[in-house]
């Protein structure tokens, strides 16, 4: 499984296989919060909060595949001067997300999302809340952000207990990946985040 977050300099990519524990994560911090009161279903909420993090991942896989794409028409060029292709790949991507206004930094898109969200939110009219919207987006911008740093110190758990599996099993293959998908959620539930 591929880190779903991505910290070189400031920029966050989000991962589209961990959209759902998210969204999981975003609803039960908000149902949670004693600054809220649900009004509508709690299936409602994840949902809605899903539907804004898949697009946001969805706009980013877009960006990337543009960036290939791009590359790909320049590759002998690149292949000649013996160029970085990682370097070219995020300079490229700068560019593009730049010209969809797409932000990639890590605490402006945590805002952006966190927006978002807040927004579909009071368009769907499923919280009472007698605060300002800056802290429920507040809230949820550090939802995003306790994940984040969740999955970092999960994901290292769940490669050592691997490791040391009774049988050994090669990083990247199925069974590996089946393996580490079903003890990554024994792990978020053991921590309440499921």
């Amino acid at each position: 499984m591929k880190p779903i977050f991505l910290k070189m300099g400031q920029k966050m990519r989000l991962k589209a296989n961990h959209v759902r524990y998210i969204a999981n994560k975003i609803a039960q911090d908000l149902i949670q919060s004693p600054l809220l009161e649900l009004k509508g279903t709690l299936e409602n909420l994840t949902t809605l909060t899903y539907q804004v993090v898949q697009d946001n991942v969805d706009q980013e896989s877009a960006i990337d595949h543009k960036v290939r794409d791009l590359l790909e028409e320049k590759l002998d060029e690149i292949e000649f001067m013996r160029m970085d292709e990682r370097q070219l790949f995020w300079e490229a991507k700068r560019r593009v997300a730049a010209q969809r206004d797409f932000v990639l930094g890590w605490e402006d898109r945590c805002n952006v999302l966190s927006h978002q969200i807040l927004e579909k939110i009071l368009d769907e009219d499923l919280f009472m809340f007698s605060v300002s919207e800056n802290m429920i987006r507040n809230l949820i911008f550090k939802s995003i952000d306790t994940y984040a740093k969740l999955y970092e110190s999960v994901e290292l758990e769940v490669s050592e207990k691997i490791k040391h599996y009774k049988r050994k099993l090669p990083v990247g293959s199925d069974e590996y990946e089946l393996v580490f998908e079903r003890m990554y959620e024994e792990e978020l539930r053991r921590k309440g985040f499921l």
